[in-house]
């Protein structure tokens, strides 16, 4: 083996002294590009299917981005909840607007928003709800505007185990502490009072109830703990004077009475609108927690619709040990009954290191969808360490602009691009008061009413935005592929208020510019529906 290298060196030495050194050169190539990319594959991760809500494009590969945490659960999905976060300005609302409306587009869908933010004093969801021909049910301290509604928190719907858990949170969320045992005691002894008088007598019990059973404790409620009728009453003053708040103090004219009649639990989008209320203020969380539990006995139901709870400023509830836990069991019965749940916050750090932080963590890890828009370097190194992001997904969260983000679905991370077609644009954007007049955004108003629902018949409404879309279509450039919108088997008139519902921004025959999308970014597959009108929806059996 030796003899032989030395000999392979003479010969190679000979070689290079008598015709020179000959080193191997491989030369060019020169082929068309049709060629090369047959030689030379493109290759991108495996997306998440083409079924569900277009979102927009993938950055690094242009593929179509389609999420649908219903059709994703079980299989790619554990949980089908989603947590949006970013800094203002970057595009937060406007995905979770456009989600909504094209959620709606699917016949076995009913969206809730928790509307906490507010313009013009309405809030940011109005638009959106005025043109769905949806009355946001608006919660307003005192009334100020004349169209607030009350949700009692002894409404009937509510099982009394619910109630009482639900009156114990709103003092712990005042008193930012827990309920000792003494003060448990004494509210549960009012509440039970209250609830046999009112069985007794054939009515809704209310809070002024529970807060005068508070004060003037029965000697029954002394005798069962072999203690005085003053003890029972020191025990249970602080609740009585928190419960006082609601009935008439700051709070009050929300809670204090009957559940108003006529919240129709079985429209399509139902808004809350919380803008009247100071975000800051203790009344947020307190409301937070009893919209929750009201919805989760009256709105929530075995019937296989498929339910999406959207909550803005979703710190208030991930931010308080007292409300998160109520969500928390929220979300876990919830999700065997269909729901998804959205919560939208600014930063994490608030959260994680916040006094709930354990019942924050529960929440986070049931949520399987992260979606990240921008963020500033230390709070991106934050957000990462907190969902477990890779480290390419960190270094480039700061460096986003507005409408991109970092999707994490159960661990298939992809930088996406958010797409808004031009007919939601007026609808998802609410930054006006920064952009435009007072005109301009009267203006766009009027424009986003009357493409909803325009004067006349319904014949001649449907002519009028037909006619309508075809003007403004005829300025767009042509679609690649001319597609029908995708999912189109699975796409039906909303079953409620058929005079409202008649004519809507998204009717059967689909946005025009979203079938654009869709057909740009699927080609035929965009003409083929996820599953027959008559198939029956999935039930979640989980």
């Amino acid at each position: 083996m030796a003899g032989r290298s030395i000999m392979d060196s003479l010969t190679e030495g000979f070689a290079a002294l008598v015709f020179g050194k000959v080193e191997t050169a491989r030369p060019p190539v020169r082929t068309s590009s049709s060629q090369a990319q047959a030689v030379y594959l493109p290759t991108a991760a495996p997306g998440l299917g083409d079924s569900g809500v277009i979102i927009g494009r993938e950055v690094y590969s242009g593929k179509g981005y389609v999420y649908d945490p219903f059709q994703l659960y079980g299989q790619q999905l554990p949980a089908p909840h989603w947590l949006v976060l970013g800094e203002s300005g970057n595009g937060k609302s406007a995905l979770e607007k456009t989600y909504v409306l094209r959620q709606l587009r699917f016949k076995d869908r009913q969206v809730v928003v928790l509307d906490a933010q507010g313009e013009d004093g309405v809030g940011e969801w109005h638009l959106i709800a005025e043109s769905l021909g949806v009355t946001p049910v608006r919660l307003d301290p005192h009334g100020v505007h004349g169209d607030s509604i009350c949700l009692n928190p002894l409404d009937p719907a509510i099982a009394t185990t619910g109630q009482l858990a639900l009156l114990r949170t709103i003092v712990e969320v005042a008193q930012g502490r827990p309920l000792d045992e003494r003060a448990g005691y004494a509210l549960k002894a009012a509440h039970l009072r209250v609830g046999e008088a009112a069985l007794k007598y054939g009515r809704q019990p209310i809070l002024s109830d529970v807060v005068e059973a508070l004060r003037t404790p029965l000697n029954s409620a002394a005798e069962d703990m072999n203690v005085t009728i003053e003890d029972v009453q020191a025990w249970g003053l602080d609740v009585a004077l928190v419960l006082d708040r609601l009935v008439d103090g700051d709070l009050a004219g929300m809670f204090d009475g009957p559940t108003t009649q006529g919240i129709d639990l079985d429209s399509p989008l139902i808004v809350f609108d919380l803008s009247a209320i100071d975000r800051n203020s203790i009344g947020m969380p307190i409301l937070m927690a009893i919209v929750g539990v009201w919805l989760e006995h009256t709105w929530l139901r075995p019937d296989r619709v498929k339910r999406i709870l959207l909550v803005e400023e979703a710190w208030h509830i991930i931010n308080s040990p007292f409300v998160a836990q109520l969500f928390q069991r929220l979300l876990k019965f919830g999700r065997r009954l269909g729901l998804s749940f959205v919560a939208v916050v600014h930063h994490l750090s608030d959260v994680v290191d916040g006094a709930a932080a354990r019942e924050a963590a529960a929440i986070l890890k049931m949520a399987s969808t992260r979606t990240v828009y921008m963020q500033k370097a230390d709070e991106a190194r934050t957000t990462g360490k907190v969902l477990g992001l890779p480290r390419w997904a960190v270094e480039i969260i700061p460096s986003l602009t507005p409408g991109i983000a970092v999707w994490d679905v159960n661990g298939d991370v992809q930088v996406v691009k958010h797409i808004v077609t031009e007919h939601e644009r007026p609808l998802v954007f609410t930054d006006r008061a920064m952009t435009e007049t007072s005109a301009e955004a009267a203006a766009i108003l009027a424009r986003a009413t009357a493409a909803a629902l325009p004067p006349g018949t319904a014949e001649e409404q449907a002519a009028a935005l037909e006619a309508a879309e075809a003007e403004r279509l005829a300025a767009l450039p042509a679609p690649a592929t001319p597609v029908r919108a995708i999912a189109a088997g699975n796409q039906h008139p909303l079953p409620r208020r058929e005079e409202r519902w008649e004519v809507q921004p998204i009717t059967d025959d689909g946005d025009d510019e979203l079938t654009a999308i869709a057909g740009t970014l699927f080609g035929k597959k965009a003409e083929l529906p996820y599953h027959t009108a008559g198939e029956p929806p999935e039930v979640w059996d989980r």
